[in-house]
């Protein structure tokens, strides 16, 4: 198998796991919403392309947290379907790590955008 055949399959299954989560997941679709909602404010706004590139990144790395939260989830529930402390440990800790990520993005979008919609509501 050539490495572009590799590539291309690990690319076919990567999208995969974008669609589950699409479709399984309200919390990944609330972070496409609130993303697409932050690129149409950024789009209303003229950001810098420095403002650009944190919004960006901010979004892809949200969405990948996101998915990496889905991700151990899905393992804790394949492992067991009992309660149990530490898969419970487990899943709460991922749930942790999205949620301090979302309230650093909510800090890093006021910084871009609250003195912009200020200067809107000023002028």
């Amino acid at each position: 198998m050539t490495a572009f055949r590799k590539h291309h399959i690990s690319v076919t299954h990567a999208v995969s796991g974008i669609y589950t989560a699409l479709a399984t997941q309200p919390n990944f679709r609330v972070h496409i919403t609130l993303s697409l909602l932050a690129v149409g404010l950024g789009l209303s706004l003229d950001l810098s392309r420095l403002e650009w590139a944190a919004i960006s990144f901010v979004i892809a790395a949200g969405l990948g947290f996101e998915l990496l939260n889905t991700s151990i989830e899905f393992v804790v529930d394949l492992l067991t379907d009992q309660h149990h402390l530490l898969a419970k440990h487990a899943k709460d800790t991922a749930a942790a790590a999205m949620l301090v990520y979302a309230a650093g993005s909510v800090v890093v979008a006021g910084f871009i955008f609250i003195p912009k919609l200020l200067l809107l509501f000023i002028n």
